[in-house]
């Protein structure tokens, strides 16, 4: 079969393999870790994408520790697009989870200037607890509200200039 054959119906059974998640309890976590894995090791030795599945699956079974070398493997290996992203966001709570939030906001605020996407609220608002978590929680309740004054059906202005207020430097605490 050709390889985007291939693919193409490895991304569907992943993707299947994800949407039974919740259907697994926390005594059967580590199942569900072997499902993804055993997926993952269908894929090249050398494909970032194996990582990062694997990453999510840890990390979605609360193994944030466990699913940091991952997803440092998956960006090591060159994981890019739309996985790309996810694993700058996933890592970054990652790292805020296991203590290392200020790593967490170096991989982040670069984010902020991306090419917009449907991420573009994760990546607000895992920063804004990172900063929160870092002692800089006017700046991140300022990221947060930035983010959310775009979806309000009134007052986006006022919140957008509240927001533009609480993450300029130099304002008191």
């Amino acid at each position: 079969m050709p390889m985007s054959e291939h693919n193409e119906a490895w991304e569907q059974r992943i993707a299947a393999a994800w949407a039974t998640f919740d259907t697994y309890g926390e005594e059967q976590a580590e199942e569900f870790r072997a499902l993804i894995g055993e997926l993952a090791d269908e894929l090249p030795a050398d494909s970032p994408v194996a990582p990062f599945e694997r990453a999510c699956a840890y990390d979605s079974t609360g193994h944030s520790d466990k699913a940091v070398p991952l997803y440092q493997e998956a960006l090591a290996r060159g994981l890019t697009g739309y996985r790309r992203r996810r694993t700058v966001i996933q890592l970054s709570s990652s790292l805020r989870n296991t203590g290392r939030v200020e790593e967490g906001i170096a991989l982040l605020t670069p984010e902020l200037d991306a090419d917009p996407d449907e991420l573009d609220d994760a990546v607000r608002a895992v920063l804004a607890l990172c900063l929160a978590d870092a002692g800089r929680a006017r700046e991140g309740v300022g990221i947060a509200v930035g983010a959310l004054a775009r979806h309000l059906p009134r007052y986006q202005r006022s919140m957008a200039n509240y927001a533009r207020e609480l993450t300029e430097p130099g304002q008191p605490e």
